[in-house]
């Protein structure tokens, strides 16, 4: 039996509809899963369990140490290259970062492409060292294609099959380490150096 042309067009409709959803709501939702996995949080340590910090970009290399006296202000101290209280708000925006940071997706690449990501030559890197001794590095590299994301390696180390992990962080990180050392440093309160401010007394006129 022939089919009529309308229904024959309205069965080719129903199915190209149902490809439609299958791969944009079925397969789409599946893609997203599997992106979803791949994302992966960069350290498992907490805030609480960093004694120090040393961040090296291509200006400057800052140590930063906790503050022993934990009770007092700032939580952070500048050891080098100057020594002094640190800005609690930049090193908090940095410590934010490593503990909750995640990489948005891992390549598996050879040791030998270190230079396609600008690791080779890092903008920064970040060592960290916890109260327990052990030790974490994420270094930076450049911005991957699109500009979303930067390249980086955490605890850098060669898989058995000689590739390294390579993987997309926020680029957030790379605002967060390149400042110039006075944005380092806590703020001075100018206001405890202002002289009180004195009204003189009028004049008094005389009257005849």
């Amino acid at each position: 039996m022939k089919l009529p042309r309308t229904t024959l067009i309205l069965i080719l409709l129903a199915l190209g509809l149902g490809g439609f959803v299958y791969f944009y709501e079925i397969r789409g939702a599946t893609v997203q899963e599997q992106t979803k996995e791949q994302k992966q949080q960069i350290f498992s340590f907490a805030e609480d369990d960093v004694q120090s910090l040393t961040v090296t970009t291509k200006k400057l290399t800052l140590n930063l140490e906790r503050n022993p006296e934990s009770s007092s202000n700032p939580k952070w101290l500048i050891k080098s290259p100057v020594s002094g209280p640190a800005n609690d708000a930049i090193v908090s925006y940095l410590m934010d970062l490593l503990v909750k940071g995640n990489s948005e997706r891992t390549l598996s690449t050879p040791a030998k492409e270190l230079k396609e990501f600008a690791l080779d030559q890092p903008q920064a890197t970040i060592n960290i060292t916890l109260k327990n001794r052990q030790s974490h590095q994420l270094i930076l590299g450049k911005s991957n294609f699109n500009g979303r994301f930067l390249y980086a390696q955490a605890d850098p180390a060669a898989k058995p099959d000689g590739n390294i992990n390579v993987l997309l962080v926020s680029t957030d990180f790379a605002n967060a380490v390149n400042r110039e050392l006075s944005e380092w440093k806590q703020p001075v309160d100018n206001s405890q150096k202002l002289p009180p401010l004195t009204i003189p007394n009028p004049t008094p006129t005389n009257s005849k």
